[in-house]
């Protein structure tokens, strides 16, 4: 995933602080400015880039995105046992239903897991990369918790194995991947 024309790498280090002091401020200072809204949109996408590039090269059985794992983990699977998440179901993360079983879990983590709260972008599909179709916006202890789960069982294995894949083809043919 490119950032090339934009995204917070195209922003320079006086306007890079300018962003992350605007970020810091109480969402009240703000009403619904649409460039705190895109400075917002650049920050997920750029945490979203960081996640996909980890997971494409580290076996994410090895991975641990949070020294409260375990809890986010036990907890998740005690509240939604039965969720699909190879393949998520936007219904289960966005209807009224869905909100009202999600809002308990995720308040568990406050003052838990740091801005538990935050808007981040998760995968639908996991054994895709992040598009715009296979993108939802979710709380970032949401993703934490579907995550932590798509890597623990197994199902992010597919994107570290089509890298692996695709590496050791580049070094069989000398092209650089």
């Amino acid at each position: 995933m490119a950032t090339a024309g934009g995204g917070l790498g195209a922003l320079g280090a006086g306007e890079a602080v300018a962003a992350a002091r605007a970020l810091s401020l109480p969402a009240e200072a703000y009403g619904n400015d649409p460039n705190i809204e895109m400075i917002w949109a650049m920050k997920a996408y750029q945490h979203a880039e960081v996640y996909f590039n980890l997971i494409s090269s580290v076996d994410p059985k090895f991975l641990k995105l949070t020294k409260v794992e375990d809890q986010i983990y036990a907890e998740f699977r005690k509240s939604f046992g039965d969720l699909k998440i190879d393949v998520l179901d936007p219904e289960e993360l966005k209807s009224e239903p869905a909100k009202a079983k999600w809002r308990p879990f995720c308040m568990q983590f406050d003052g838990i897991v740091e801005d538990f709260n935050y808007g981040t972008l998760l995968r639908l599909d996991c054994t895709k990369g992040y598009t715009e179709e296979n993108t939802i916006f979710v709380t970032r202890i949401q993703f934490f918790a579907v995550e932590i789960a798509r890597n623990r069982e197994g199902y992010n294995n597919d994107v570290y194995n089509h890298a692996m894949e695709i590496k050791s083809s580049a070094a069989e043919t000398g092209v650089s991947a």
